[in-house]
């Protein structure tokens, strides 16, 4: 009988897939090392178990211990495994940003997830880098992972992942591509092919927000670089020892949207269904054509599986939220689809001024037009009632005519988006268009900002 003792057993040699569709600009073999076949659904499966393997052994690692590592989710998935089958306890310190599935399936597999904020810095107290040594201080009988400077990362990469994709690609492979965030994988397989083959390029993957790309090309760790982005998986505000800059031959950034794009296309156009970072990869691999060549062999590594984030980038609403659903916007109805059927908010002459200021409080808008029997006369936005407080304190009470300023131009459906845009002014913050029914709806500046690809 061929079966494996346990579900570790299972990790590693996942399958090489040559990409076609996605990478038809691309004029070189491109190969893809999908790490969603082991077991725990992507490539930190194998660096938790050498990480624990090496613990235990030098009795970092005791029996019935805990297990505590800060994490954006694949690492505390495969430390699960292991601490399942080893009978250790975990607990998993992750960021915010990080997708709800992959809490969810965390806490599957029995480990504890103390969610902290992104948006601090490394060094703060509320930090998942702080509250992780934090609670490894305070629990007895812990060990606290770090996988960041832990070097059995980038070891478990030298001796597992490099030699698989040397071995499947009979030597022949040129370039490696693929996502930094620790920084073991492209420091482990890069050690290894370089040892190789001195000329095989190996390139990083990393997203604005992070500061890999320019000290690789400068040696500043520019803190003015470090911002908060929705990209997961890639990217770091810290340099962390396992990345060993001297193996990587350069870096290429890659935007939010670009990446949350090409993670969708990479299931549409090629079947297969892996995670945000590697749709980083296949972007950034575009960017990078100019540098292969009709014989070369490129490996680009897909780090995990696309079911931890069906609640984002596979979510029409999530991206369309964030402007990253590409989505044809050419006419006047197509910056306001997402709210065309709300009513339009209006105030009548006669009105008071307090009754046009509580509507904007309530709906959370500038910009109101003003009606009559007959129609539309005017419009009245938050600049020009501050305007006039500022001139007469008691405008609240006056009606809305005498502070009214001229009505909003009027256009069709169909009206192209640039016909719209140009009716903007300083004067002029909104544009209302006539519906099918005969009703109105209102455009803004904020709008139109919003459907700019």
């Amino acid at each position: 009988m061929d079966f494996s003792k346990n579900i570790l057993e299972t990790i590693g040699n996942t399958p090489l897939v040559k990409l076609n569709k996605i990478v038809a600009e691309i004029d070189a073999l491109v190969l893809a090392k999908v790490e969603t076949f082991n077991p725990g659904n992507s490539v930190k499966d194998r660096m938790a178990v050498k990480m624990i393997e090496d613990a235990e052994a030098d009795g970092r690692l005791q029996p019935g211990g805990t297990i505590i590592e800060g994490t954006s989710g694949n690492t505390g998935m495969g430390l699960a495994l292991v601490a399942i089958i080893k009978g250790y306890k975990l607990i998993c310190v992750i960021s915010d940003k990080q997708s709800k599935e992959k809490m969810d399936i965390l806490r599957a597999v029995g480990a504890k997830v103390v969610v902290c904020p992104t948006d601090v810095e490394p060094t703060d107290p509320r930090s998942y880098y702080s509250v992780s040594k934090r609670l490894a201080s305070e629990t007895p009988n812990s060990w606290y992972v770090n996988q960041y400077d832990n070097m059995s990362n980038s070891l478990a990469h030298y001796e597992q992942t490099g030699p698989e994709i040397w071995r499947q690609t009979d030597g022949k492979i040129t370039h490696f591509v693929v996502g930094v965030g620790t920084g073991g994988t492209i420091s482990g397989v890069g050690k290894y092919l370089k040892e190789k083959n001195p000329n095989i390029k190996i390139w990083g993957i990393d997203t604005y927000g992070s500061v890999f790309k320019k000290y690789h090309e400068t040696g500043i760790f520019d803190e003015n670089e470090i911002y908060s982005y929705i990209t997961e998986g890639i990217g770091e505000d810290i340099l962390p020892k396992n990345v060993d800059f001297s193996l990587i031959d350069g870096f290429t950034k890659v935007t939010d949207k670009d990446a949350a794009v090409y993670t969708r296309k990479i299931a549409l156009e090629e079947a297969i269904f892996v995670g945000n970072s590697a749709g980083a990869c296949i972007k950034g691999l575009l960017q990078l054509k100019e540098h292969f060549k009709p014989e070369d062999v490129v490996v680009v590594l897909f780090h995990d599986s696309g079911s931890r984030y069906v609640g984002k980038m596979f979510n029409d609403d999530w991206m369309r939220e964030r402007g990253f659903l590409e989505e044809n916007v050419t006419k006047a109805e197509d910056v306001i689809k997402d709210h065309i059927d709300k009513e339009l908010i209006v105030v009548r002459t006669e009105e008071l001024v307090s009754h046009a200021i509580e509507r904007m409080r309530k709906y959370k808008i500038s910009q109101i037009p003003v009606v009559d029997i007959n129609g539309f006369v005017g419009s009245v936005d938050e600049t020009d009632l501050f305007r006039s407080y500022v001139a007469d304190k008691n405008v609240a009470e006056k009606p809305i005519k005498e502070v009214m300023g001229k009505p909003f131009p009027i256009v069709k459906m169909g009206t192209p988006i640039e016909e719209v845009s140009k009716l903007f002014t300083k004067e002029n913050d909104a544009v209302l268009i006539e519906l099918e029914n005969g009703n109105h709806h209102i455009i803004t500046k904020y709008d139109i900002i919003g459907s700019i690809k």
